[in-house]
């Protein structure tokens, strides 16, 4: 029973990807938006990141390989997740309520052609929501993780993503191969192949 339960999940699992595969679309959202972070990073703007619970630790997760490493040694990229201030986000939440979390934080920090990656399954958490809101105000480029379904994110973004998917782990566990994917792009494209940073 639990080995035909894993088999299941795994083979749902390639099922998603493969439909991402076939998907145009979504491959060519996925190159556009590593094209517009690239541009970014080179002008010497930021990459912002926020998600709730799972999508948080995707939001850390990426901006850890972009200010850290990918593939290979080279200078730290300039990303920020807003999940990870506990400081900031207990003040946020405390005077003003959890759904300004991030739109905050991008009022204070978020600057003229930075980039933001907003990370929700629903498409419809409110604090991405407010944030997308405040970068339109800023002049901040948006791109979106989501599922398959309509949502409001998807008319604030710049660039949406949307796996074709409603369950939340597998929305999930896409959302990270696409960071994953992107990052290497970033690396790649700014750096090339062997590149050596030298102290």
């Amino acid at each position: 029973m639990i080995e035909k339960y894993i088999k299941k999940e795994i083979q749902k699992s390639i099922f998603i990807k493969n439909k991402i595969l076939e998907d145009i679309d979504l491959l060519n959202s996925i190159e556009r938006a590593s094209k517009v972070c690239i541009e970014c990073l080179e002008n010497d703007k930021k990459i912002i990141l926020a998600g709730n619970g799972g999508s948080a630790a995707d939001a850390q997760h990426i901006a850890g390989e972009l200010v850290s490493k990918f593939y290979f040694d080279r200078p730290g990229l300039n990303a920020i997740a807003l999940t990870t201030d506990t400081s900031i986000i207990t003040a946020i939440g405390n005077d003003y309520g959890y759904e300004k979390l991030f739109q905050r934080q991008i009022q204070a920090n978020g600057k003229l052609d930075d980039v933001f990656i907003g990370i929700s399954t629903s498409g419809n958490s409110k604090n991405i929501i407010l944030a997308l809101e405040e970068c339109k105000r800023k002049g901040i480029k948006t791109i979106g993780l989501t599922g398959e379904k309509e949502s409001k994110m998807i008319e604030l973004c710049d660039i949406t993503i949307k796996i074709p998917s409603s369950s939340t782990p597998n929305i999930q566990e896409s959302h990270i191969m696409v960071g994953h994917i992107i990052c290497a792009i970033i690396e790649e494209q700014i750096f090339g192949k062997g590149f050596e940073w030298k102290q």
